[in-house]
């Protein structure tokens, strides 16, 4: 493996105060180890769900990727709060983003064109420029408002994929679980994540 970020487009990460904070770990160490360059954005909520359920320590202002199991040369982060950043434009070349987790707060802003912070902004400008924009939702149950929020970001464009992991692959251990999850994300940028057997295979 190379110790240089690939000829990939770049992609987008952003992390909300949904919970699912380890599948967003595991895709942001995954995308390290593949050297995929990574562009992050955390949530104040989604700093917060990370403490919780990671027991972990990272600030939305001034995020230290490797507290999370990232490589900072592979990896860049900006603050919540930094609308001059590449990923606010859409001359920035990105391949596309992924809110993981999603929360449902999130998806409503995006649904109703509010973009109040960093990781609202660069979800409406994938929109706009037409790229892939992969909600992972983590919210059960699902209200009129957040099915019909989901209806109108998949009409503008994005792709809401629940975070519902599936166990026909022989599932063993949580991380079994977030393999599955990684994987039909990545899916959904064409990258195979080579982390679990396929289907029929």
């Amino acid at each position: 493996m190379s110790d240089n970020p690939s000829q990939q487009p770049p992609l987008i990460v952003g992390i909300t105060g949904a919970s699912g904070a380890i599948y967003a770990q595991r895709m942001l160490r995954h995308l390290s180890e593949q050297r995929i360059p990574t562009h992050l954005v955390i949530s104040q909520a989604g700093a917060i769900v990370i403490k919780e359920e990671l027991g972990l320590e990272i600030s939305a202002e001034e995020p230290d990727v490797t507290v999370l199991d990232a490589d900072p040369e592979v990896v860049r982060s900006y603050n919540i709060r930094d609308f001059e950043a590449p990923v606010a434009s859409g001359t920035f070349p990105a391949a596309g983003m992924m809110i993981l987790p999603c929360s449902t707060g999130t998806l409503g802003a995006i649904a109703s064109g509010i973009s109040d912070n960093l990781i609202r902004r660069a979800a409406e400008v994938m929109l706009k420029e037409r790229r892939r924009l992969v909600l992972v939702l983590r919210e059960t149950p699902l209200n009129l408002i957040h099915l019909e929020n989901c209806v109108a970001v998949t009409r503008a464009g994005a792709t809401v994929l629940p975070a519902a992991p599936g166990f026909y692959h022989g599932v063993e251990s949580l991380e079994d679980l977030t393999r599955f999850m990684i994987t039909k994300i990545l899916d959904q940028f064409r990258l195979d994540s080579g982390l679990i057997k396929r289907w029929g295979t």
